[in-house]
């Protein structure tokens, strides 16, 4: 199990997630007093409102954990660059589709 205060915590927070999604937990400080703790999302684990969005298709539970090779893949996935009023209509349009 590894600590952090809170400072540090926010410098280096996806460091942090990264130990998380590893498996190991996080007991986050604040003044060197142990105040919360970040811990891995387990499936099994999921909460009754995580559970209701699944039941209304508005969000799918991890099969497992990600990795470092799966979040460069996300990065690779172009996207298009828009300016303005366009990317605002662009956004509001992938809302009412429900992207």
């Amino acid at each position: 199990m590894k600590t952090v205060n809170i400072a540090e915590l926010k410098n280096r927070l996806s460091t942090y997630v990264k130990f998380a999604r590893n498996g190991e937990e996080i007991v986050i400080r604040d003044r060197n007093m142990p105040v919360a703790k970040i811990v891995p999302f387990v499936p099994g684990n999921a909460s009754e409102e995580e559970l209701q969005l699944v039941a209304e298709g508005k969000m799918t539970l991890p099969e497992r954990p990600l990795t470092d090779l799966d979040i460069d893949e996300i990065f690779k996935i172009p996207t298009r660059r828009l300016k303005g009023r366009r990317a605002i209509e662009a956004l509001l349009a992938d809302r009412e589709e429900g992207l």
